[in-house]
Protein backbone atom coordinates (compact mmCIF):
# COMPACT_ATOMS: atom_id res chain seq x y z
CA UNK A 1 0.00 0.00 0.00
CA UNK A 2 3.40 -0.40 0.71
CA UNK A 3 4.23 -2.31 3.77
CA UNK A 4 6.96 -3.65 5.56
CA UNK A 5 9.74 -5.22 3.31
CA UNK A 6 9.29 -9.07 3.83
CA UNK A 7 10.59 -11.40 1.30
CA UNK A 8 7.91 -14.65 0.42
CA UNK A 9 8.75 -16.67 3.08
CA UNK A 10 6.71 -19.67 5.21
CA UNK A 11 6.50 -18.06 8.32
CA UNK A 12 5.47 -20.19 11.69
CA UNK A 13 2.89 -18.44 13.75
CA UNK A 14 1.19 -19.62 16.95
CA UNK A 15 -0.73 -22.55 15.87
CA UNK A 16 -0.02 -22.28 12.22
CA UNK A 17 2.10 -23.14 9.98
CA UNK A 18 2.13 -20.27 6.75
CA UNK A 19 2.74 -22.82 4.19
CA UNK A 20 1.40 -20.92 1.30
CA UNK A 21 5.50 -21.50 -0.10
CA UNK A 22 4.42 -25.40 -0.45
CA UNK A 23 4.95 -26.70 2.91
CA UNK A 24 2.84 -28.56 5.13
CA UNK A 25 0.30 -27.85 7.68
CA UNK A 26 -2.03 -29.32 9.76
CA UNK A 27 -6.15 -29.07 8.95
CA UNK A 28 -8.01 -27.42 12.24
CA UNK A 29 -11.30 -28.80 13.38
CA UNK A 30 -13.36 -27.05 10.69
CA UNK A 31 -10.87 -26.93 7.94
CA UNK A 32 -8.15 -24.37 6.71
CA UNK A 33 -7.86 -20.69 4.93
CA UNK A 34 -5.70 -19.88 2.58
CA UNK A 35 -4.62 -16.39 3.00
CA UNK A 36 -2.21 -14.04 0.95
CA UNK A 37 -1.22 -10.87 1.89
CA UNK A 38 1.10 -7.55 2.71
CA UNK A 39 4.10 -8.23 4.61
CA UNK A 40 3.47 -6.90 8.76
CA UNK A 41 0.11 -5.85 7.01
CA UNK A 42 -2.03 -7.54 10.06
CA UNK A 43 -1.79 -8.23 13.86
CA UNK A 44 -0.73 -11.67 14.23
CA UNK A 45 -2.67 -12.12 17.09
CA UNK A 46 -6.08 -11.35 15.51
CA UNK A 47 -5.02 -14.59 13.19
CA UNK A 48 -4.80 -16.56 16.67
CA UNK A 49 -8.05 -15.15 17.52
CA UNK A 50 -9.39 -15.74 14.61
CA UNK A 51 -8.57 -20.07 14.60
CA UNK A 52 -9.07 -19.94 17.93
CA UNK A 53 -12.97 -18.86 17.85
CA UNK A 54 -13.74 -20.58 14.52
CA UNK A 55 -11.08 -23.67 14.47
CA UNK A 56 -9.90 -22.69 11.02
CA UNK A 57 -6.16 -23.02 10.64
CA UNK A 58 -5.30 -20.14 8.54
CA UNK A 59 -2.10 -20.72 6.26
CA UNK A 60 -0.32 -17.58 5.60
CA UNK A 61 1.62 -15.98 3.07
CA UNK A 62 3.08 -12.69 2.05
CA UNK A 63 3.90 -10.25 -0.83
CA UNK A 64 6.23 -7.28 -0.91
CA UNK A 65 3.95 -5.96 -4.56
CA UNK A 66 0.95 -5.61 -6.38
CA UNK A 67 3.28 -7.31 -9.08
CA UNK A 68 4.86 -9.75 -7.16
CA UNK A 69 1.32 -11.09 -6.53
CA UNK A 70 -0.63 -11.28 -9.34
CA UNK A 71 1.40 -13.54 -11.88
CA UNK A 72 1.59 -15.89 -8.88
CA UNK A 73 -2.32 -16.05 -8.98
CA UNK A 74 -2.76 -15.64 -12.48
CA UNK A 75 -0.53 -18.32 -13.06
CA UNK A 76 -2.54 -20.86 -10.43
CA UNK A 77 1.17 -22.00 -8.88
CA UNK A 78 -0.40 -20.99 -5.38
CA UNK A 79 -4.29 -21.63 -4.38
CA UNK A 80 -5.58 -18.86 -2.23
CA UNK A 81 -8.59 -18.39 -0.48
CA UNK A 82 -8.35 -14.65 0.50
CA UNK A 83 -5.93 -11.97 -1.13
CA UNK A 84 -5.36 -8.71 -0.32
CA UNK A 85 -4.29 -6.10 -3.48
CA UNK A 86 -4.54 -2.48 -4.16
CA UNK A 87 -7.22 -0.62 -5.85
CA UNK A 88 -5.96 -1.02 -9.60
CA UNK A 89 -5.06 -4.52 -9.36
CA UNK A 90 -8.28 -5.44 -7.98
CA UNK A 91 -9.84 -4.00 -11.06
CA UNK A 92 -6.91 -6.11 -13.26
CA UNK A 93 -8.30 -9.39 -11.27
CA UNK A 94 -11.51 -8.50 -12.19
CA UNK A 95 -10.51 -7.84 -15.76
CA UNK A 96 -9.05 -11.31 -16.25
CA UNK A 97 -11.83 -12.62 -14.66
CA UNK A 98 -9.66 -13.71 -11.35
CA UNK A 99 -11.74 -12.82 -8.60
CA UNK A 100 -15.36 -14.32 -7.96
CA UNK A 101 -18.40 -12.40 -6.16
CA UNK A 102 -18.59 -11.48 -2.65
CA UNK A 103 -21.83 -12.77 -0.73
CA UNK A 104 -22.36 -10.17 1.96
CA UNK A 105 -25.29 -12.01 3.80
CA UNK A 106 -22.60 -14.29 4.31
CA UNK A 107 -20.48 -11.11 5.97
CA UNK A 108 -22.72 -8.63 8.08
CA UNK A 109 -19.79 -7.33 9.36
CA UNK A 110 -18.50 -6.20 6.30
CA UNK A 111 -21.60 -4.15 5.41
CA UNK A 112 -22.61 -2.65 9.56
CA UNK A 113 -18.88 -1.74 9.98
CA UNK A 114 -17.03 -0.62 6.95
CA UNK A 115 -17.95 3.20 5.88
CA UNK A 116 -20.29 4.00 2.86
CA UNK A 117 -17.86 6.60 1.59
CA UNK A 118 -15.24 4.23 1.72
CA UNK A 119 -17.56 1.85 -0.45
CA UNK A 120 -18.02 4.69 -3.01
CA UNK A 121 -14.38 5.66 -3.34
CA UNK A 122 -13.66 1.59 -4.35
CA UNK A 123 -16.47 1.63 -6.83
CA UNK A 124 -13.76 3.82 -9.34
CA UNK A 125 -12.18 -0.06 -9.35
CA UNK A 126 -15.32 -2.02 -8.10
CA UNK A 127 -18.04 -0.31 -10.24
CA UNK A 128 -21.09 -2.17 -8.06
CA UNK A 129 -18.92 -3.33 -5.36
CA UNK A 130 -19.46 -6.83 -5.83
CA UNK A 131 -15.79 -8.08 -5.58
CA UNK A 132 -13.80 -6.03 -2.51
CA UNK A 133 -14.76 -5.56 1.12
CA UNK A 134 -12.03 -2.32 1.71
CA UNK A 135 -9.59 -2.94 4.37
CA UNK A 136 -6.79 -0.16 4.42
CA UNK A 137 -7.06 2.85 2.88
CA UNK A 138 -4.33 5.76 2.65
CA UNK A 139 -2.48 8.73 0.74
CA UNK A 140 1.04 8.84 -0.77
CA UNK A 141 2.65 12.05 0.17
CA UNK A 142 6.48 13.70 0.94
CA UNK A 143 8.02 12.52 5.21
CA UNK A 144 10.12 15.09 5.62
CA UNK A 145 13.29 15.93 8.70
CA UNK A 146 12.40 19.34 10.30
CA UNK A 147 16.05 19.44 11.30
CA UNK A 148 17.04 19.13 7.50
CA UNK A 149 14.78 20.69 5.78
CA UNK A 150 14.20 24.29 7.25
CA UNK A 151 11.68 25.82 3.85
CA UNK A 152 8.00 24.32 3.69
CA UNK A 153 7.84 21.79 1.94
CA UNK A 154 4.32 22.20 -0.58
CA UNK A 155 5.85 20.11 -3.69
CA UNK A 156 6.79 17.30 -5.26
CA UNK A 157 9.19 19.49 -6.78
CA UNK A 158 11.04 19.74 -3.55
CA UNK A 159 12.34 15.90 -4.41
CA UNK A 160 14.14 17.39 -7.67
CA UNK A 161 16.11 20.42 -5.52
CA UNK A 162 19.88 19.70 -5.90
CA UNK A 163 20.22 20.79 -1.91
CA UNK A 164 19.07 17.40 -1.24
CA UNK A 165 21.12 15.87 -3.13
CA UNK A 166 22.03 12.52 -2.08
CA UNK A 167 18.94 13.19 0.76
CA UNK A 168 15.97 12.23 -1.65
CA UNK A 169 14.01 8.86 -1.11
CA UNK A 170 11.98 8.01 -3.76
CA UNK A 171 9.48 4.31 -4.07
CA UNK A 172 10.97 1.61 -6.08
CA UNK A 173 7.62 0.89 -7.65
CA UNK A 174 6.91 2.08 -11.32
CA UNK A 175 3.43 3.46 -10.80
CA UNK A 176 4.29 5.30 -7.29
CA UNK A 177 6.98 6.77 -9.17
CA UNK A 178 5.66 7.78 -11.83
CA UNK A 179 2.75 9.34 -10.21
CA UNK A 180 5.00 11.92 -8.11
CA UNK A 181 6.54 12.35 -11.77
CA UNK A 182 3.25 13.46 -13.84
CA UNK A 183 1.28 15.25 -10.72
CA UNK A 184 4.57 17.06 -10.86
CA UNK A 185 3.57 17.96 -14.10
CA UNK A 186 0.56 18.34 -14.36
CA UNK A 187 -0.96 15.01 -15.57
CA UNK A 188 -3.16 12.39 -14.61
CA UNK A 189 -1.38 9.67 -12.64
CA UNK A 190 -3.64 7.40 -14.80
CA UNK A 191 -2.30 8.89 -18.35
CA UNK A 192 -1.82 6.86 -21.30
CA UNK A 193 -0.64 9.81 -23.15
CA UNK A 194 2.68 9.48 -24.69
CA UNK A 195 4.01 12.67 -24.71
CA UNK A 196 3.19 13.07 -21.18
CA UNK A 197 4.48 10.14 -19.98
CA UNK A 198 7.81 10.86 -21.62
CA UNK A 199 7.80 13.89 -19.69
CA UNK A 200 7.24 12.06 -16.39
CA UNK A 201 10.00 9.50 -17.57
CA UNK A 202 12.43 12.80 -18.34
CA UNK A 203 11.58 13.80 -15.07
CA UNK A 204 12.70 10.68 -13.51
CA UNK A 205 16.05 10.08 -15.19
CA UNK A 206 16.69 13.71 -14.20
CA UNK A 207 16.14 13.41 -10.59
CA UNK A 208 18.45 10.02 -10.24
CA UNK A 209 21.55 11.55 -9.62
CA UNK A 210 20.02 13.37 -6.47
CA UNK A 211 17.89 10.02 -5.41
CA UNK A 212 20.12 8.43 -2.17
CA UNK A 213 18.09 5.29 -3.01
CA UNK A 214 14.91 3.71 -4.92
CA UNK A 215 13.17 1.80 -1.96
CA UNK A 216 10.20 0.16 -0.83
CA UNK A 217 9.62 -0.33 2.73
CA UNK A 218 13.48 0.61 3.55
CA UNK A 219 12.18 4.86 3.63
CA UNK A 220 10.83 3.87 7.37
CA UNK A 221 13.81 3.09 8.91
CA UNK A 222 15.84 5.14 6.59
CA UNK A 223 13.83 8.62 7.43
CA UNK A 224 13.70 7.36 11.35
CA UNK A 225 17.36 7.40 11.65
CA UNK A 226 18.06 10.07 9.72
CA UNK A 227 19.35 8.76 6.94
CA UNK A 228 17.58 10.94 4.74
CA UNK A 229 15.94 14.50 4.11
CA UNK A 230 12.97 13.77 1.92
CA UNK A 231 11.26 10.80 1.22
CA UNK A 232 8.25 9.55 -0.53
CA UNK A 233 6.21 7.75 1.20
CA UNK A 234 2.69 5.95 2.53
CA UNK A 235 0.35 7.65 4.99
CA UNK A 236 0.30 4.57 7.05
CA UNK A 237 3.81 4.47 7.42
CA UNK A 238 4.63 8.21 8.40
CA UNK A 239 2.27 7.64 11.74
CA UNK A 240 4.34 5.11 12.73
CA UNK A 241 7.95 6.92 11.88
CA UNK A 242 6.70 10.03 13.58
CA UNK A 243 5.95 8.17 16.99
CA UNK A 244 9.78 7.38 16.26
CA UNK A 245 11.32 10.34 15.62
CA UNK A 246 9.32 13.60 16.28
CA UNK A 247 11.31 15.35 13.48
CA UNK A 248 9.39 13.87 10.86
CA UNK A 249 6.26 15.90 9.37
CA UNK A 250 4.33 14.07 6.73
CA UNK A 251 2.83 16.52 4.03
CA UNK A 252 0.16 15.93 0.74
CA UNK A 253 1.69 18.29 -1.75
CA UNK A 254 -0.78 20.81 -3.72
CA UNK A 255 -0.28 19.41 -7.19
CA UNK A 256 -2.31 16.25 -5.78
CA UNK A 257 -1.66 12.68 -5.11
CA UNK A 258 -2.90 8.92 -5.16
CA UNK A 259 -5.92 7.99 -2.56
CA UNK A 260 -5.29 4.55 -2.38
CA UNK A 261 -7.74 1.35 -1.00
CA UNK A 262 -6.91 -2.22 -0.49
CA UNK A 263 -9.16 -4.78 -0.17
CA UNK A 264 -10.09 -7.80 1.00
CA UNK A 265 -11.12 -10.46 -2.38
CA UNK A 266 -11.54 -13.85 -3.40
CA UNK A 267 -10.50 -15.81 -6.17
CA UNK A 268 -12.27 -17.68 -8.47
CA UNK A 269 -10.48 -20.75 -7.63
CA UNK A 270 -10.51 -20.60 -3.90
CA UNK A 271 -10.87 -24.07 -2.37
CA UNK A 272 -12.58 -22.73 0.78
CA UNK A 273 -14.93 -19.97 0.42
CA UNK A 274 -16.91 -20.07 3.43
CA UNK A 275 -13.55 -20.03 5.51
CA UNK A 276 -12.58 -17.17 3.07
CA UNK A 277 -16.26 -15.50 4.09
CA UNK A 278 -15.85 -16.09 8.14
CA UNK A 279 -11.98 -14.91 7.66
CA UNK A 280 -13.01 -11.81 5.64
CA UNK A 281 -15.94 -11.06 8.05
CA UNK A 282 -13.75 -11.53 11.02
CA UNK A 283 -11.33 -8.66 10.18
CA UNK A 284 -14.42 -6.57 9.66
CA UNK A 285 -15.62 -6.69 13.57
CA UNK A 286 -14.56 -3.53 15.01
CA UNK A 287 -12.22 -4.62 17.87
CA UNK A 288 -10.56 -6.51 15.51
CA UNK A 289 -9.93 -4.02 13.15
CA UNK A 290 -9.00 -1.75 15.92
CA UNK A 291 -6.28 -4.59 16.41
CA UNK A 292 -4.71 -4.11 13.08
CA UNK A 293 -4.80 -0.23 13.01
CA UNK A 294 -3.36 -0.05 16.12
CA UNK A 295 -0.63 -2.46 14.52
CA UNK A 296 -0.07 -1.45 10.92
CA UNK A 297 -1.30 1.69 11.79
CA UNK A 298 -2.97 2.69 7.85
CA UNK A 299 -5.87 4.17 8.28
CA UNK A 300 -9.31 1.92 8.83
CA UNK A 301 -12.24 2.23 6.28
CA UNK A 302 -13.98 0.84 9.52
CA UNK A 303 -16.17 3.07 11.21
CA UNK A 304 -17.24 0.75 14.18
CA UNK A 305 -12.98 0.84 14.58
CA UNK A 306 -12.68 4.59 14.45
CA UNK A 307 -15.28 4.98 16.85
CA UNK A 308 -12.97 2.99 19.80
CA UNK A 309 -10.31 4.92 19.08
CA UNK A 310 -8.88 6.43 22.29
CA UNK A 311 -6.25 8.46 21.37
CA UNK A 312 -8.25 11.84 20.50
CA UNK A 313 -4.87 13.05 19.16
CA UNK A 314 -4.84 9.96 16.60
CA UNK A 315 -9.08 9.46 16.21
CA UNK A 316 -8.65 13.46 15.28
CA UNK A 317 -5.13 13.02 12.77
CA UNK A 318 -4.92 14.55 9.19
CA UNK A 319 -2.71 12.16 8.14
CA UNK A 320 -4.69 9.00 9.46
CA UNK A 321 -8.20 10.81 8.73
CA UNK A 322 -7.24 13.70 6.03
CA UNK A 323 -10.57 15.64 5.24
CA UNK A 324 -9.51 15.30 1.30
CA UNK A 325 -11.64 17.93 0.29
CA UNK A 326 -9.11 20.33 1.21
CA UNK A 327 -6.88 18.84 -1.41
CA UNK A 328 -7.03 19.12 -5.22
CA UNK A 329 -6.07 16.32 -7.90
CA UNK A 330 -6.48 13.52 -5.84
CA UNK A 331 -6.72 10.81 -7.89
CA UNK A 332 -6.97 6.25 -7.57
CA UNK A 333 -4.77 4.58 -9.44
CA UNK A 334 -6.97 2.71 -11.93
CA UNK A 335 -5.59 -0.14 -14.44
CA UNK A 336 -4.66 0.64 -17.44
CA UNK A 337 -4.34 -2.86 -19.37
CA UNK A 338 -2.07 -4.93 -20.77
CA UNK A 339 -0.83 -2.45 -23.12
CA UNK A 340 -0.96 0.45 -20.74
CA UNK A 341 1.11 -1.86 -18.31
CA UNK A 342 3.97 -2.66 -21.01
CA UNK A 343 4.27 1.23 -22.20
CA UNK A 344 4.57 1.81 -18.31
CA UNK A 345 7.24 -1.12 -17.94
CA UNK A 346 9.16 0.00 -20.88
CA UNK A 347 9.76 3.46 -19.61
CA UNK A 348 10.66 2.39 -15.76
CA UNK A 349 13.14 0.42 -17.56
CA UNK A 350 14.55 3.23 -18.84
CA UNK A 351 14.30 4.85 -15.69
CA UNK A 352 15.88 2.56 -13.77
CA UNK A 353 18.45 2.69 -16.20
CA UNK A 354 20.02 5.90 -14.91
CA UNK A 355 20.47 4.03 -11.80
CA UNK A 356 23.02 1.94 -13.13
Amino acid sequence: MKKLFVMLTCVLLAGSVLTGCGGDSSVGENGEVFVYNWGEYIDEETIEMFEKETGIDVIYDEYETNEIMYPRVAAGASTYDVICPSDYMIQKMIDNDLLQELNFDHMPNALANIGSQYYEQARGFDPENRYCVPYCWGTVGILYNTSMVDEPVTSWSILWDEKYDDNILMQDSVRDAFMVALKLNGYSMNTLDRDELETAKNSLIEQAPLVQALVIDQVRDKMIGGEAALGVIYSGEAIYTQRENPNLEYVIPEEGTNVWIDGWVIPKNAANVENAEKFIDFMCRGDIALMNFEYITYSTPNVAAQALIEDEDIRNSEIAFPDLSQYQNLETFIYLGEDGDALYNQLWKEVKSAYE
